[in-house]
Formats: C-alpha cells, structure tokens, sequence
C-alpha cells in the first residue's frame, strides 16, 4: 500500500495530523487546544504496538518537469534548483514518515508533537539537480528508539526515461508531547527479514557513533597526539624566521587567516515561516544556513561550488516566532579543492540581550579549482580547524 502524493499536499496532511491552521490567529487557537491531548499518550513504550518498516513508506513527487508553474520556487538566478528547498522537502517529508510510523487509527489526531533532532547526514549522489525533471522522493522508518525515530529518504529524478539517484539522507526526529515540553513515547519497530534487519542494526550504530563523536567533542576533550603535531606545525609555518618570536605571525603563500573566512547573516522570524508548532520551521532554518554557508564557500574559492554532504545538523533549541536569529558561517577547513563550512545559528532575545545556540551545521563543498589554505592563529581558531577536518574526514572518507 504505497503512499503517494505531491510536496505541496505533504505540509496539509501534517496540519490535518495535529489539527494546525494556515491562519496565525486560529492557528494559536488551535494549538492552544493541543494540550488536552496529553490524555491520549501512552505510559511506556510497551504500551504501543510494534510497526513494521513498510508501515511508515513514503513516496512523495515533486513535479519539476510536468508543472512548470512549480519551478519558481525551486530555482536559482543560474537555473538550477535550490538546494536550500530540497532541505525544506526532506525535513517535511521526515515529520510525515513519523507520524506515519506512530499513527493511531483509533485517533483522528496525533497528541505527539514531533520535531527533527538532528540531520544525521545527506550524500549527494549526483552533483546536479536538473530544474526540468520530475523528482521523486521516498523513505520510511529504518530505527526507533524509546523516545526518537531514524527516517532514511532517497530523492532521484526522471531522466532518459528512468529515475536516477540525487541524495541520501538521514534524520532522527523526537516525539514529544502535544505542547512540545517533554519527551513522549513511540512505537517500537519490528524488522521484517534481513534487509530490514541490516537497516535496523545501521540505525543502532549510527546512534551509537553519534554518542561516542559528543563525548570525544574538542569541548571536551584535548585532540588526539596527531591533532596536537598538526596545530602545532600549522603554528610553526606562520612564525616570522626573521624576529623569532611567538608573538609575530606571518601569513604564508597562497593561504587566508581563518578570522578572514567569515560570512554573517541575520534573520527575523515573521510568522509565514512557522512550523505546525508555533516554532520556526527546521527545514527554513536548513535553507538559511545552507545558503550563507554556500555564499561563504563561493566567496573563499572564487567560484560556484558543489555540495557534497551536510554533516551532523544538530538541533538544540527550538527558535521562536518574533526571534532574531543571527547566522554566522566559516571556513574551518581546506584540502585541495574542498571547502569545509560550519555555521552556527544563535537565537538573540533584543529585549532580555541574551544569546542562546540554536544549531550548529556542518557542510562539505567541492570547488573546480584548488583553493587557499586556510590558517588559524588562536587555539579556539585550531580547534575549529579540527573539528572541521574531522567532519571533512568523515564525510570523504580519508
């Protein structure tokens, strides 16, 4: 029994799934009235019953090709599509194959609030997107935790009479409850046969490797023997032989200072970007960022570069409507003809002056041409180098 259906119709079966309004005023009242369905939540995960892999499978078409009228949205001044609405499609189309896994026939509607926690990883399996072609999207529950749900999507598209791969993507999403306070149980899932079950133990090591990456994070923890070798030779090239000094750093050939690498942006949260939840919507913050981090890249190579991979997007506060959220992206890490770029989102509240992290993203891109080094000078600066040359390693595989 394959679910299909279009992007466009995927954002109204969410509203329909947790009774959300297209108008901002209905909308507060119809959140409002979520919180009566605490009642409905079950106690302990045994107290749902298991799904299956295919009980949560999603087709969804993005007819690029066929309606022409659709293309606007979804394409760049250099007519190509944007990556940054992909982003906004996989972040829905993860939310939508939750709610599929946890849906309850008896219900008319969900009393778990589900937001995406992290974008575990996309692949790009092919650099181009073609702004003619119909795409297809598919995907389904591959892990669950008590609380939290692996979604793997795949999106290709129709060329040459066949749809061929674009991306792979993973998302681990979190059910909480109606008023999105707490964690909130889901259904357990049931592998059927050694494919699922292949699935299944890939979800288990994911969760396991994402455990071990937090508690060996630089903020943590000192960098392994060759780190430190590699800072402290970045450090050596950058003395002056004339002065020799510690205090006195020079730039060496064909290289930038990472303070120089930066790119800021700021955006106001108006209530059109809002999710089903009164909060801004994951997938726009996705595209924010993704688009400054790639402004950033094609001012540092000096040309138009490729995305490779989106690496470990990691969710840590929701950002409210009315917010400012300041986007700040650099270049941490360069080899050869790749850029890495991490930007950091923080939510500013003008009225109370605080600042709060709202998510940090993590992007690998290819350049034609080879590009400078880049330098850190502070030890804070080595350690985002670090940290970016382990995402770089991760994701090209060295």
């Amino acid at each position: 029994s394959c679910k299909q259906t279009e992007t466009g119709s995927v954002l109204n079966r969410l509203r329909e799934i947790v009774g959300a309004s297209t108008n901002w005023s209905d909308h507060q009242q119809a959140m409002a009235e979520r919180g009566s369905l605490s009642s409905m939540l079950a106690k302990s995960q045994g107290d749902l019953p298991p799904k299956g892999m295919k009980d949560s499978y999603l087709e969804v078409h993005l007819p690029l090709g066929s309606e022409p009228q659709l293309r606007e949205k979804y394409l760049t001044f250099h007519n190509t599509v944007r990556f940054g609405r992909i982003l906004e499609d996989l972040d829905s189309l993860a939310v939508l194959i939750s709610y599929s896994h946890t849906f309850n026939t008896a219900l008319k509607r969900s009393p778990l609030s589900i937001v995406t926690a992290l974008v575990d990883k996309i692949d790009m399996r092919h650099h181009v997107i073609y702004p003619d072609c119909d795409v297809k999207f598919t995907g389904h529950v591959t892990w669950v935790g008590k609380t939290s749900i692996e979604a793997k999507m795949h999106m290709s598209q129709y060329r040459d009479g066949a749809y061929a791969p674009v991306l792979d993507a993973t998302f681990v999403m979190v059910a909480r409850d109606p008023e999105n306070k707490r964690a909130a149980f889901v259904n357990p899932l049931r592998p059927d046969g050694p494919e699922e079950e292949k699935l299944f133990q890939e979800g288990e090591a994911n969760k396991l490797r994402r455990v071990e990456l937090s508690t060996a994070s630089l903020l943590k923890v000192a960098p392994t023997d060759e780190e430190r070798k590699i800072v402290h030779s970045l450090f050596l090239n950058t003395l002056d032989t004339k002065t020799v000094s510690f205090r006195s750093r020079v730039l060496p050939p064909n290289s930038v200072w990472m303070e120089d690498a930066k790119l800021k942006g700021l955006e106001i949260c108006h209530p059109q970007e809002r999710n089903i939840f009164n909060r801004i919507f994951g997938g726009f913050l996705m595209r924010k960022a993704y688009e400054l981090g790639w402004a950033n890249a094609c001012a540092f190579g000096g040309c138009r570069p490729r995305l490779v991979a989106v690496d470990d997007i990691l969710f840590q506060k929701p950002v409210e409507i009315g917010s400012l959220l300041l986007l700040s992206s650099q270049v941490c890490y360069t080899e050869g003809n790749y850029i890495q770029v991490r930007v950091h989102s923080e939510v500013f509240d003008p009225l109370t002056r605080q600042h709060k992290t709202t998510n940090v993203f993590h992007y690998t891109f290819v350049s034609d041409r080879d590009v400078p080094n880049i330098i850190p000078k502070t030890y804070g600066e080595s350690m985002l180098y670090l940290d970016g040359k382990r995402h770089f390693n991760q994701t090209v595989g060295h």
